[in-house]
């Protein structure tokens, strides 16, 4: 991808003193030094917080931003992976955040992707009661959809993300430029994330990407633009509405009970969290037929548009009880009640929470018989 800079794109997320804003500027990881200026009131401490694959490449380039403005920057850099969002890494943040003193007004940076920036908004959540923290998505799926919101969170044995809190950034700082040293099935894990937003709430942006998928893998500037810009105005849109997932926020998680689920099963250490949620999608999709809320050919058309994305579409085997055992987890449900995103069509989506154990049983079933 090969991209000059360009005029900034700013959305805001209007929630109150909780507002913020996401900026989008191809190039912009050098200024986020001086952005920071006009939300604290003097340049002070901070940290930046990283992982092993992101910070040998783009810390020294935002600690001289940062530096340059007059900021001092500590380190903490964490282990790589889903596998490490965990209670221990927490604990980890924690330590380093002690050790470097910063105080109740000193900022944490979340350089990196989803659980880089979970953690980090989860840890800024807790230390001191808050401090305020501000996300550096590296990652296709991070732009498009998990720095932008305030969930944050660590994952447990028995699901992923149910240790966490609602808790908003105080700014989002999106430079598309990075994503050049993502490794392509990176990329394609999440384009699984913006596919969502086509499904639940944007026909015309799911045929967009269809017809627009090669050059999007590819990492074309002007079709990651439409990306990452859609995408981020969609999420703002569904934040503003409903900030703690009440009704509408629910939407996202199009895929989510079943692709965690997956993750889980499979500890971790088998599928990215978007090739999860694609599975969890297409498995979404046929229980919507199966149910007779949608038409028989949904569930098809989204996995031409997977299989073109090159994402896993063959969901994994295993027995009935597991799966209802891992979604009974599923921080979503209420009571024990567990709830389903399912789809009327393309780009209408609606919450189910009366689904039948014995419809989940069928649905599992029917992949069962293929393996």
């Amino acid at each position: 991808m090969s991209e000059t800079r360009s005029v900034a794109q700013v959305y805001h997320v209007e929630l109150g003193p909780r507002s913020y804003d996401i900026h989008i500027e191809p190039g912009c990881l050098d200024d986020l030094g001086q952005a920071m200026g006009k939300l604290f009131a003097s340049p002070t401490r901070c940290m930046v917080i990283s992982n092993v694959t992101i910070a040998p490449l783009y810390m020294q380039r935002l600690r001289d931003s940062l530096e340059s403005a007059g900021w001092h920057v500590s380190e903490c850099i964490l282990a790589d992976g889903e596998r490490y969002k965990t209670i221990e890494t927490l604990g980890f943040i924690m330590d380093a955040l002690m050790d470097a003193k910063l105080s109740r007004n000193e900022p944490v940076i979340a350089l990196g992707g989803g659980v880089v920036g979970d953690m980090t908004g989860f840890a800024a959540s807790c230390y001191r009661r808050g401090i305020p923290f501000i996300q550096v998505p590296t990652t296709v799926l991070a732009q498009v959809d998990s720095s932008v919101g305030g969930k944050t969170a660590i994952n447990h044995p028995h699901g992923k993300n149910m240790i966490g809190a609602f808790y908003q950034p105080k700014l989002v700082w999106v430079d598309s430029m990075v994503l050049n040293t993502l490794e392509p099935r990176e990329v394609k894990a999440g384009i699984a994330e913006a596919v969502k937003y086509g499904l639940i709430r944007d026909a015309v942006f799911f045929d967009w990407m269809n017809s627009n998928m090669a050059a999007a893998i590819d990492l074309d500037a002007d079709v990651l633009s439409k990306i990452i810009h859609t995408s981020c105005r969609h999420k703002a849109e569904v934040v503003m509405a409903d900030e703690t997932e009440q009704g509408l926020r629910a939407l996202l998680n199009l895929g989510h009970t079943f692709g965690h689920a997956i993750e889980s099963m499979t500890h971790y250490s088998t599928y990215l969290h978007g090739e999860a949620v694609a599975m969890g999608t297409l498995m979404a999709a046929r229980l919507s037929e199966q149910l007779g809320f949608a038409e028989p050919g949904i569930e098809s058309q989204i996995r031409v548009c997977y299989e073109a994305a090159g994402l896993p579409v063959d969901v994994p085997a295993f027995h009935a009880d597991a799966w209802l055992d891992a979604m009974g987890h599923d921080k979503k449900n209420v009571g024990s009640r567990i709830r389903y995103i399912l789809l009327r069509n393309i780009g209408e989506a609606f919450l189910a929470e009366n689904v039948a154990p014995d419809a989940i049983r069928q649905l599992i079933d029917s992949y069962q018989s293929v393996h």
